[in-house]
């Protein structure tokens, strides 16, 4: 049976290199979320030299949606959204120390070398778990 492994954020170097694939990780600390029009935002922000709205340096972001709200809820259940969308901005924000991404589905070969570059981690979420 395989052992729990518990990681917190931010994540290093040594903690990342330690993972290997098929097992079953536990995250614990910040997770930021965000879809392709925040990842926009902040790639744009960084062309103009602006802040960031956090510091990416060993940073997760997980690729999430939510569903629409049940009445007199504020929000529905937050799901893991296809990766692929945030493609064309994760090298930019993995520049930047962004270190984990959690979505669904496949990366492109710029996103995959850009996480080999930077001893990054894609962690493959489930769809529909959060419903």
């Amino acid at each position: 049976m395989n052992e729990k492994k518990i990681i917190t954020s931010p994540f290093h170097d040594d903690t990342i290199k330690s993972l290997k694939a098929g097992e079953m990780v536990y995250l614990s600390g910040v997770v930021y979320t965000g879809r392709d029009a925040a990842h926009k935002r902040m790639c744009e922000s960084l062309k103009a030299g602006m802040p960031m709205p956090f510091d990416f340096q060993g940073a997760a972001i997980y690729y999430a949606g939510p569903c629409p709200p049940k009445p007199g809820k504020p929000i529905g259940s937050v799901g893991p959204t296809t990766s692929g969308r945030m493609d064309l901005y994760a090298p930019a924000l993995m520049d930047k120390g962004l270190k984990v991404m959690i979505g669904k589905g496949l990366r492109d070969t710029e996103v995959k070398n850009s996480i080999v570059k930077h001893g990054g981690i894609y962690f493959a979420a489930i769809g529909g778990a959060a419903a």
